[in-house]
């Protein structure tokens, strides 16, 4: 079989067991990198020995991080599992800890300040993703129906871990996210004019709603700016933004303001989590209002604000409690 029949093997079972398209082109990288490693030699002709040398590759001259070892890891498995129906096993290599990290987070005046040096839809994605908690690809994804201004709410449809949840709308927000979805439907209406005006869905889900997805409650809040092929179904769409727009656009705003913390667009999902806390919200109504399964997961947060050692005080406080 020729690597590039392989690969197109791999990537119809990637796409026949509902991997995403973002995990689809992760593994098919770390795939054909495990290739070029051994020689172009064909994986069934490699073994044990092989992933544990392209492993310390990873680890020795290439210094990723745990996590990215660990990916690459989850690629080659799926590969030997699914494709060439072997077990891995007996590796001399375990899946890697990864270090707990304390959050970055930003306190109001910080969040503000970097969200007034950002303009237009890439404020709001900002505003958003502070002011509700979303993830940068929940908020990308969000079409014009997951908004509820009657009830303030948002509801996060397949976030992580294929997972629905709603979480609260700012409203403060509200009138430039009317603005927004009116110029969204203006960006439809074009479409609809050019006899295009699908939206981007999932595989298959085409077939399901025909004609319903050219509906304006379909259509992403944040439309691209062009038109694509669907990578799946083939047909003609309107996807949403891509994230490095936003990260560009979040980069300029950080070094505008000056903040000389390290600033993603996930730092403002941490900031919202402490800001709640801060204000005495109970951590369950975080957990939900995040979509973390496990509570352990919402409770390192408690650890950023120090609330977890309740009322203790230093030692050195106490000793000079009584100096003048």
């Amino acid at each position: 079989m020729a690597r590039s029949q392989f690969i197109e093997t791999i990537r119809k079972q990637l796409r026949a067991r509902h991997y995403s398209i973002q995990t689809e082109k992760v593994y098919l990288a770390w795939i054909r990198d495990y290739i070029r490693f051994c020689n172009y030699r064909h994986p069934d002709e490699t073994g044990n020995t092989e992933i544990e040398e392209f492993l310390s590759h990873l680890a020795n001259s290439r210094k990723v991080s745990a996590a990215t070892q660990n990916q690459a890891l989850c690629a080659l498995i799926f590969m030997f599992r699914h494709i060439l129906d072997k077990e891995i096993e007996g590796l001399s290599y375990s899946f890697t800890k990864r270090e707990v990290r304390m959050p970055t987070v930003l306190d109001a005046v910080e969040a503000s300040t970097i969200i007034s040096n950002m303009t237009g839809k890439y404020q709001l994605i900002a505003s958003l993703l502070y002011g509700s908690g979303l993830r940068i690809n929940e908020a990308l994804k969000l079409r014009v129906q997951d908004l509820n201004f009657d009830n303030k709410t948002i509801l996060v449809f397949r976030g992580k871990g294929k997972k629905d949840r709603y979480t609260i709308l700012p409203e403060s927000l509200i009138p430039s996210l009317r603005n927004q979805i009116e110029a969204a439907r203006c960006v439809h209406f074009k479409d609809l004019e050019d006899g295009e005006g699908f939206s981007s869905v999932g595989p298959g889900l085409k077939k399901k709603y025909g004609s319903a997805l050219k509906d304006f409650h379909w259509q992403f809040l944040f439309p691209s700016s062009v038109r694509c092929v669907h990578p799946y179904d083939g047909y003609v769409c309107r996807h949403h933004i891509h994230e490095t727009a936003f990260r560009k656009q979040l980069r300029k705003a950080v070094l505008a303001s000056q903040i000389t913390k390290r600033v993603t667009a996930h730092t403002f999902r941490h900031s919202f989590a402490t800001q709640l806390l801060h204000m005495g919200t109970d951590i369950r109504t975080v957990q939900d209002l995040l979509g973390h399964s496990d509570l352990k997961t919402t409770e390192i947060y408690t650890h950023v604000l120090g609330s977890r050692f309740g009322f203790t005080r230093s030692p050195v406080d106490l000793a000079n409690l009584n100096k003048p």
